[in-house]
């Protein structure tokens, strides 16, 4: 009860035991790396998981059956998660391990993805190409941080009012502006 990744010292039956598991993943989602895959395979014991706030316990979602990476419920959960942990731990690293664990099919997925974006525009990177593409969510993820110009298409890296918008968020974002727009006067002055 006190360390859930304890688990992964106990017999293979123990690991197959749902409701120790589901108490190891309540107190650590990171211990549903040990758990038997018919219950990394379980909704309701992954959802406890991907809701355990601490250290990376977001990244429990790589753990998962394929199956519930796919799910989008859970994983907009996760996401949720993620960003309820950034707020204690001020980093976003955890809603990325969360989307680089999700399936290819959600990274296509718009209502997701711009979640994701508004709550770390680096998220970007995790996204189809056709929603780097996408001007809407990556007007919202440069609005984050602009940083995530770096990962959009060559056209939006063309963009002069995307472009702006990335390099006042972040003056570093001009790196990743296209040819054409790297020496814009307007773009040089917020440097």
């Amino acid at each position: 009860k006190t360390n859930g990744l304890a688990l992964g010292f106990a017999d293979e039956s123990l690991k197959a035991d749902r409701e120790l598991v589901l108490e190891a993943v309540r107190n650590s989602g990171l211990a549903l790396q040990f758990a038997s895959d018919t219950l990394k395979a379980d909704r309701e014991l992954v959802l406890e998981a991907v809701r355990s706030i601490g250290w990376f316990d977001t990244s429990a979602l790589q753990f998962a059956s394929d199956t519930l990476k796919a799910d989008r419920e859970l994983v907009l959960e996760a996401v949720r998660s993620a960003v309820k942990s950034s707020e204690f731990n001020s980093y976003h690293i955890e809603l990325e391990r969360v989307l680089e664990f999700s399936s290819d099919t959600l990274k296509a997925d718009r209502v997701m993805m711009l979640e994701a974006v508004r709550n770390d525009g680096l998220s970007l990177q995790f996204a189809s190409d056709a929603l780097k593409a996408d001007r809407e969510l990556v007007l919202e993820a440069v609005k984050n941080d602009g940083r995530a110009l770096e990962f959009t298409s060559d056209t939006l890296k063309a963009d002069r009012e995307l472009v702006l918008e990335a390099v006042r968020n972040n003056s570093w974002a001009r790196q990743y502006a296209s040819y054409e727009l790297f020496d814009d006067p307007e773009i040089q002055n917020i440097f």
